[in-house]
Order: C-alpha cells, then sequence, then structure tokens
C-alpha cells in the first residue's frame, strides 16, 4: 500500500512538472530549438574545409600554358577568380588589403621556358592573417602546380617541374596560428564578459529588490540604468587593456595599428555586449534563466564572427547571415589593427557598422529595461 501511495505521489508530481514545462514557452524554446540550431550552426560554420578562395591573377604571358594553368587552379573550387587590377603592384595591394585571399603573377616568359625546357618561377602571394586557411592555400597551390607539371610533362620521357611556385605570405610570414585565433579570443571574450556580468548585476538586483528601493530616491530610470552601464564600461576597457597586454607580451602578436582607434572600437563593442546583458536581464525572470539565454545567444554570435573558424569555411548562406552578427566586424577591425596595421580609412565600414549596432541595441535594451522599473 506503501509503495502505491509512492507511485501515485510520484506520478502526480511528474504530471506537474511536464505540464508545467509545456506552459513555459520560453524554456521549451531553449530546450528543443536551441540544440537544433546550434547543431545546424556548428556542424556547417566549423568545417576545416577551405574553399572559395578569391584568387586574382596577373598574366604577363597571354598564352595557352599561362591560361590552362588558372583554369586549372579555379576548376576544383578552392579558388575563385577575382578581378586583379592587371598589374603587379595593384594585386599586391588587393591581397594586402583583404580584397583577394592570394594573388597570381605569371611571368610573360612562361611559353618560351617551356619550349626551352628551363623552369618557370611562378610568384604566389597569399593572406596570412588567418594562418590556417592560409596554410591550405599554400599546400593546395603546390598540389595543383604538381598535377599541372605532371599533365605538361606527361608527353616527354622523363617527368620535369616545368613551373615552381614563389609563395609569400603576406602579415604573416611564419603562418603562426595564435596571430588569427589571439585577436578572435579577445573579441570572444570581450563579448562574453560583457554580455554575462551586466546582465547578471541587473538581474541580481531585480532578485534582492533593490531596484524598487532605488525606485523610491529622487532620481528617474534613465539616471539608475547610467549609473550602472558607465561603471561596467570602464571595467571592461580595464580588461581590453590586459587582454591587448597579455597578448603583445605573452603570445607575441605583433600591434601595428592605432591604439587610439582599437580602444575606440572595443568601447564599441564594450557597449554592444552591456546592450544585450540589459536585454537579457529586461526578457529573464531570473539568473538562471539569464544565464540560460546569455548562451544561446553568445555562442551563434561568436561562431559566426569568424573569431575562431574562418568564415570562408563557412557555407554561403552562413557566410551573409554573419552580416547580422556585430562581433563579426569588431573581429575585422580587431584583426586589421593588430596584423595589418590599418587605419580608419581601411576600417570604417566596420567601425560604423558596429557604431549603429551599438546605438540601436543600447537604445533598444534600455527602453525596454526602463519600462520594467516604471
Amino acid at each position: 500500500m506503501d509503495k502505491l501511495n509512492y507511485f501515485t505521489q510520484l506520478k502526480a508530481l511528474m504530471r506537474k512538472e511536464v505540464q508545467q514545462i509545456l506552459r513555459d514557452k520560453q524554456l521549451l524554446f531553449l530546450l528543443f530549438f536551441m540544440p537544433i540550431m546550434q547543431l545546424f550552426i556548428y556542424g556547417f560554420a566549423l568545417s576545416p574545409e577551405v574553399d572559395r578562395l578569391r584568387l586574382g591573377v596577373v598574366d604577363h604571358a597571354s598564352s595557352t600554358i599561362s591560361r590552362a594553368l588558372t583554369a586549372a587552379l579555379v576548376v576544383n573550387d578552392v579558388f575563385e577568380l577575382k578581378e586583379s587590377g592587371g598589374r603587379d603592384s595593384t594585386l599586391a595591394a588587393l591581397v594586402r588589403d583583404g580584397a583577394l585571399d592570394a594573388g597570381l603573377i605569371i611571368p610573360a616568359d612562361l611559353e618560351r621556358r617551356y619550349r626551352a625546357g628551363l623552369k618557370t618561377n611562378v610568384q604566389v602571394f597569399i593572406d596570412g592573417v588567418d594562418a590556417n586557411s592560409a596554410g591550405i592555400a599554400a599546400g593546395y597551390v603546390s598540389q595543383i602546380l604538381a598535377s599541372f607539371n605532371r599533365n605538361l610533362s606527361s608527353g616527354s620521357q622523363e617527368s620535369r617541374e616545368v613551373i615552381s611556385p614563389q609563395i609569400t605570405f603576406a602579415y604573416n610570414p611564419g603562418l603562426i596560428s595564435s596571430w588569427f585565433f589571439v585577436p578572435g579570443v579577445i573579441a570572444l571574450v570581450l563579448n562574453l564578459v560583457s554580455t554575462l556580468v551586466s546582465s547578471a548585476a541587473l538581474v541580481r538586483e531585480k532578485d534582492s529588490g533593490t531596484l524598487e528601493q532605488l525606485l523610491m530616491t529622487p532620481v528617474s530610470s534613465r539616471q539608475i540604468l547610467l549609473a550602472k552601464i558607465v561603471p561596467l564600461a570602464a571595467l571592461l576597457m580595464i580588461t581590453v587593456a590586459v587582454a591587448l597586454l597579455v597578448s603583445v607580451a605573452v603570445f607575441h602578436v605583433p600591434f601595428r595599428g592605432n591604439l587610439l582607434l582599437f580602444l575606440f572600437v572595443s568601447f564599441l563593442a564594450v557597449l554592444v555586449g552591456i546592450s544585450i546583458g540589459i536585454a537579457l536581464a529586461a526578457y529573464s525572470e531570473n539568473q538562471r534563466q539569464s544565464l540560460l539565454t546569455s548562451f544561446f545567444i553568445n555562442l551563434p554570435v561568436i561562431q559566426l564572427s569568424g573569431a575562431i573558424a574562418p568564415m570562408e569555411s563557412m557555407p554561403e548562406f552562413f557566410q551573409y547571415l554573419s552580416y547580422l552578427d556585430p562581433l563579426r566586424y569588431y573581429v575585422i577591425c580587431v584583426r586589421a589593427l593588430l596584423l595589418k596595421g590599418g587605419g580608419f580609412s581601411e576600417i570604417w565600414t566596420e567601425v560604423l557598422s558596429l557604431s549603429v549596432y551599438a546605438f540601436v541595441l543600447l537604445s533598444l535594451s534600455s527602453s525596454r529595461f526602463r519600462k520594467q522599473l516604471k
């Protein structure tokens, strides 16, 4: 009899829990939709394959062999042929500015040297900011040229190296992987910390009831919110400075850009993170709910930003989707400032996009939170 009562009570409790879960739409969203979306994003976005690299070609030979060489590079979709300007200096500048991932210069005497049985060197420029993609691209170039050499010499009695690539890596000659990952980690950590800390601070005050006490004082809700945002932003800028110091001192990542510009774009990223945290606090009932929702938002934001995996490895749909990710623009700015030494003229579109996101998100989240304070 006791066992029957025990299982009857257990069944009633389980039925109550199921009904409670089914009534909580936000929890259902987190339980079912979030894992499916994460699975799709990670399954595609974290692919190690590299394809559709933007290739520019300056063909001084304009011969049958040079055209066949260009076709061999783009036939397998690893490289995608883009406009190169027709000059060596223009091609090199496009690679340096990030408009092209790789550049190929074919000398004018390619056909003549081939007929004479001599080896010809072709020059290859590869953007080395992303060491992983650059190494893979260099490997693809070497493999394609090796296969091309075998096809050219297939009619002769002995195999010989007709074309030899002279590969140059821009910005990262040693292909040090930390130079690519550490700037991305700076963006990752800044986004996580600013979001989690701001949401936790506001939700904790909602739980403890201190916000209601503040409303009894002769101050406006806008003042209350500003008093929380400004000190938090200042502390997070200290985090940025420490992260930059560690990157340069420990990981030996070069800093080639303007420090004030770096601090400015970092401040914009801090405002974006804080605004996301305020929105989380406004829509969450407690700290646990805020924490779970933050992971649902932050993980896709991080993965689609290019901070960890290069955006070139993502399917085209996710590359377009990444334009909606404010962290994408900060990652581009950080790598351009640290590794390329770029100025405002090179990253002004990213800075403008980040500024718009910071203003819009902060305005919307602050408005929502102030409504709850009234």
